[in-house]
């Protein structure tokens, strides 16, 4: 009897030490089963290698009240849940920690306090939330923030109110934190910087102009040297002259640099010959030619050249070391030629106000934007991207050349087109109601043409579309905006990663875009549709009107068909300049005066001037392609899709989704546009025909009932069935 009671405590023990060892395995052992269909409860491929690839230490201070109301306990159950993962996949250097800041029975402890002071030092400062106690509505402070802390930077979340997009802010966070350091640290060769400068240049530097060109590789290995130690010594440089060494003048001709040839001079005792002038940096794959020289040819001024100052050889440099590795990405945006403003104020000073302010709001939350002005200053060669939004004014064949070289060299193009526009003539009367639109011509249309793709002067009109409420002094219900089109599911190309949970969007005059078939296929160019109109669609070309009174009914079914709105090429395209001269530069305008100036040279200088050789007898090859490098080009028919009125500030909506998701993929960043896009709560219910919507009312009222009552009749049949076998074994 002993025996046995002992054997019961024995296994009693047992069963207690399992069920410890069970809880403290389920404290230190994180696991989470999520069958969500986005995985939005799941930390991202790009989250996971973010916290992974940390060099340095990083530390997470969360400052949340506790016990908070519903929803924001769940909130910070998530976020809790959150850091928990991230910290399992992250390295040694992650950390976080939650500081209690709840007063204790309505006094504020020594702990908390201090908490709250360390809190309000940080920036993150309590909140006004709305609860519910003792059947009264009350107001409440709360703390519900974060710092994110990496050296002496300092990234803050003040307020989290919401589940939705926090795995998104903490990883863009903590990228910005982590970007430049990391990476350079992480770098496992280093990035070779070339300096292809001949030395028989010097020869003809000074009837050139460039006085600073002998010094030029001496002053810019001055730079260098700091500037390595900076990057901790991730760069390899090295000066070759292409006039000595004959391996290195086959690379810099690879690597397509400039080539300058030149005749006889007498006067000067030069003989003909040639020299090539620029700068590469390579890593992995990846390479940047930046060209030094810069050549013009004016009308009757003639040709002229101009060195980089060196001055500005440090910038470029990180330039392109931030374009090789990925930190800090930066996107060109055209601010010439008419395009969307970036921010309020005209140029000029006026009262004009930038319809882009959101859109540039959310893209420099994740990169830094750098003013393109044609007219001033070249594409450089290390921007990944340019955007061009809404151009209005004509480009020369000089400015074409520029954008047309620079996808050559890989350079990305995300258009935002306006065919048509407002072409009221100046001096309209002011109580005219609605303006004229008429086509915007820019010279853009020829780039595309050449490309394959192009863009109809119309506006497309969809029966799918946004609804206008009217008030009651217009007889109440709705109109629809037909030039405002409601783009649905089945429409948006969901095969592509960056678009597969974009559920619908909202566009504003489009234009249609169509494709040269015959151009693609010869070029090799691959199109990609990314979201189109719907079948019930039709095209304003003539007398166009945004008027929807004097717009009318949709035309007959048979008049009705899908237009494409956005298209995505990829691919190496042909030069539009193929074959033809390079254009020249247009003359500035002449200042008042400069006749007068130039009547007043000294006999003695107009002799020099005759006595110097002929600058356009210098032949220089410029550093033009005929065949790009692997590229891709974003079109969509409206430049309306990136305005204030189209975009949401917080970046939660599928419009602002789309747009943030194409310029992520454009930059190589596809893992953070599926992050993005993976907490789409928009979810509208697939469209259905008239007999679908029948045949599942029908069903509902009747066939439900039906089901149950024929499911009634079997189970009282086969009670009855065997109530009779039961009967019959007992009678028998």
């Amino acid at each position: 009897m002993a025996v046995r009671r002992s054997e019961k405590y024995f296994k009693f023990l047992i069963y207690l030490v399992v069920i410890v060892l069970l809880n403290v395995a389920g404290q230190t052992l994180f696991f989470r089963w999520d069958l969500t269909g986005n995985k939005i409860y799941s930390l991202s491929e790009t989250s996971r290698e973010v916290v992974a690839t940390l060099r340095e230490p990083l530390t997470i201070k969360v400052f949340f009240t506790n016990n908070l109301p519903a929803p924001h306990n769940n909130t910070e159950r998530y976020l809790r849940d959150l850091l928990e993962e991230y910290a399992l996949n992250a390295n040694r250097n992650f950390n976080f920690t939650f500081f209690d800041v709840s007063p204790q029975e309505g006094n504020i402890g020594l702990q908390a306090g201090a908490n709250q002071r360390m809190a309000d030092d940080y920036g993150i400062n309590p909140v006004q939330i709305q609860v519910i106690e003792e059947d009264e509505v009350k107001f409440k402070r709360a703390y519900m923030g974060l710092v994110i802390i990496h050296g002496d930077v300092v990234e803050r979340i003040p307020t989290i109110t919401t589940t939705d997009g926090l795995e998104y802010k903490l990883t863009t966070a903590i990228q910005k934190l982590n970007n430049k350091t990391s990476a350079l640290l992480n770098l496992n060769e280093n990035i070779k910087v070339r300096l292809y400068l001949s030395s028989s240049l010097d020869k003809v530097a000074q009837y050139m102009g460039l006085d600073t060109l002998p010094s030029f590789a001496r002053r810019l290995e001055e730079i260098i040297v700091p500037l390595n130690q900076q990057v901790y010594g991730k760069l390899d440089y090295a000066h070759i002259d292409p006039s000595t060494d004959a391996q290195g003048a086959e690379a810099a001709r690879t690597a397509n640099i400039m080539q300058v040839n030149w005749p006889d001079i007498p006067q000067a005792n030069i003989a003909a010959g040639n020299g090539m002038i620029g700068l590469t940096m390579t890593f992995g794959e990846k390479r940047i030619t930046t060209p030094l020289l810069s050549v013009f040819r004016l009308p009757i001024v003639g040709t002229q050249y101009q060195m980089t100052p060196v001055e500005d050889m440090e910038n470029i440099i990180n330039e392109n070391i931030e374009a090789l590795v990925d930190i800090n990405a930066k996107i060109g945006y055209l601010v010439s030629h008419g395009t969307h403003l970036l921010s309020a104020g005209a140029p000029t000073g006026g009262p004009a106000q930038s319809p882009l302010g959101t859109f540039m709001t959310l893209l420099s939350d994740s990169y830094s934007i750098k003013r393109i002005d044609l007219k001033e200053d070249p594409i450089p060669a290390s921007l990944k991207v340019l955007i061009i939004a809404r151009p209005t004014e004509l480009f020369t064949d000089y400015d074409l050349f520029q954008i047309d070289q620079a996808l050559m060299r890989g350079t990305r193009l995300v258009l935002f087109l306006d065919a048509v526009g407002d072409s009221t003539p100046p001096g309209q009367p002011v109580f005219r109601q609605q303006p004229q639109f008429g086509p915007i011509e820019t010279g853009l249309e020829k780039l595309l043409a050449s490309y394959g793709v192009k863009i109809r002067p119309s506006i497309v009109l969809d029966e799918n579309c946004f609804r206008q409420r009217l008030g009651g002094d217009m007889g109440g219900g709705d109109r629809p905006i037909y030039f405002a089109p409601i783009i649905q599911s089945a429409n948006i190309n969901a095969d592509e990663p960056y678009l597969k949970n974009i559920r619908g969007l909202i566009a504003l005059k489009m234009s249609p875009l169509e494709l040269d078939e015959a151009r693609l296929k010869a070029t090799g160019v691959q199109a990609t549709r990314l979201f189109s109109s719907s079948p019930q669609s039709w095209e304003m070309s003539e007398r166009i009107t945004l008027d929807p009174m004097a717009i009318g009914e949709p035309p007959p079914a048979e008049d009705q068909q899908r237009f494409h709105l956005a298209y995505l090429l990829k691919g190496s395209f042909p030069s539009y300049f193929t074959g033809q001269p390079v254009p020249e530069k247009p003359a500035p305008a002449e200042a008042p005066g400069d006749d007068a100036a130039e009547s007043d040279i000294p006999p003695d200088n107009a002799a020099s001037e005759a006595e110097a050789p002929d600058l356009n007898a210098i032949e220089s090859a410029p550093a033009r392609r005929d065949r790009g490098e692997p590229s891709q080009i974003l079109l969509v028919g409206s430049s309306d899709l990136i305005q204030d009125t189209i975009l949401e500030a917080g970046g939660r909506s599928p419009n602002s989704m789309f747009v943030m998701n194409v310029i992520d993929y454009l930059n190589d960043r596809l893992g953070v546009a599926e992050m993005r896009s993976k907490e789409q709560r928009f979810n509208p219910l697939e469209e259905t025909d008239m007999a679908t919507r029948t045949m599942t009312k029908a069903f509902n009222v009747i066939g439900i009932p039906l089901l149950v009552v024929v499911f009634g009749l079997v189970v009282w049949l086969r009670r009855a069935a065997r109530k009779k076998r039961i009967q019959a074994m007992f009678t028998s």
